[in-house]
């Protein structure tokens, strides 16, 4: 199913895994959140953000043996894999949800992330919990 409306994402980060700049957004319209450490990530933020009509949700962490505050991204990963499994239950594809690991300073992989993401969402389609209503 193709996406007929700009692709919608929202982008959780760490304020030391991503460096926010307009050149990376091409082809979407992205909402950033940013956090002081990834451990901060909660899983009602998540399905929120899908609540307020994101197509997908994106967490970039710091790696996992280079978070300054210990285990800031192990514990957002585990946090990303349970609300992966509620939207597999919930039948809206836990594909639309992914984290990775990433520096401020690597935009390239960052933009290739954005870009895949979108090209995914070609696949999935639009958020289906914008499709019923309220």
């Amino acid at each position: 199913m193709k996406i007929h409306s700009t692709p919608k994402l929202t982008l959780f980060h760490c304020l030391h895994s991503f460096e926010e700049t307009v050149s990376l957004f091409d082809g979407c319209e992205i909402k950033t959140v940013k956090m002081a450490c990834s451990s901060m990530t909660k899983d009602i933020h998540l399905l929120k953000a899908f609540e307020a009509g994101a197509d997908a949700v994106l967490v970039l962490v710091c790696p996992e043996k280079g978070c300054r505050y210990a285990q800031g991204s192990i514990r957002a990963k585990k946090r990303v894999e349970y609300v992966k499994a509620i939207l597999d239950d919930i039948g809206m594809d836990g594909r639309r949800l992914n984290i990775f690991n990433t520096t401020s300073s690597d935009s390239d992989s960052i933009k290739d992330i954005i870009r895949k993401t979108v090209l995914e969402l070609d696949t999935i389609g639009p958020n289906p919990a914008l499709n019923y209503p309220n």
